[in-house]
């Protein structure tokens, strides 16, 4: 079962890691999108969420201190769901159907960092094919 684990956590990072990349690589266009939707600035935000979702996503690929790696995912999802992705104001059907469809991924993003982050705080040492344990002891 253990690889089981591991293979969850390759597939959920897939996503954090490939966006990373494209905060890191595309700023102007990322910082561009985010200033469109009210967040500014946008430059610094980019380079911040950039950096928050390649730790998170290399430390839950890891196995290195999870629990901060869940936590910072968790806050870049649900950030981005309540700043990017507000789709109650919007008035074009299309355009608000497209940003409840990202809203919802996020919060569900959200949802299965916060399991995640049970999981890990739950197990503890026990967490299997990690490097290091949780950095924070909830017990």
């Amino acid at each position: 079962m253990d690889v089981v684990f591991l293979i969850g956590r390759i597939l959920f990072v897939g996503l954090f890691l490939g966006s990373s990349a494209a905060h890191l690589t595309d700023r102007g266009a990322m910082a561009g999108y985010a200033e469109s939707r009210g967040v500014k600035p946008g430059q610094p935000a980019v380079w911040i969420t950039g950096a928050q979702i390649l730790i998170g996503g290399l430390s839950v690929l890891l196995g290195v201190w999870m629990d901060v790696g869940a936590i910072l995912l968790g806050l870049f999802t649900l950030s981005a769901a309540l700043l990017m992705h507000r789709f109650w104001p919007e008035k074009d059907p299309m355009v608000r159907q497209q940003e409840m469809t990202q809203f919802m991924k996020d919060i569900a993003l959200t949802g299965a960092s916060l399991m995640l982050l049970f999981l890990v705080w739950e197990l503890g040492d026990a967490t299997p094919l990690t490097l290091t344990d949780p950095l924070f002891d909830v017990d």
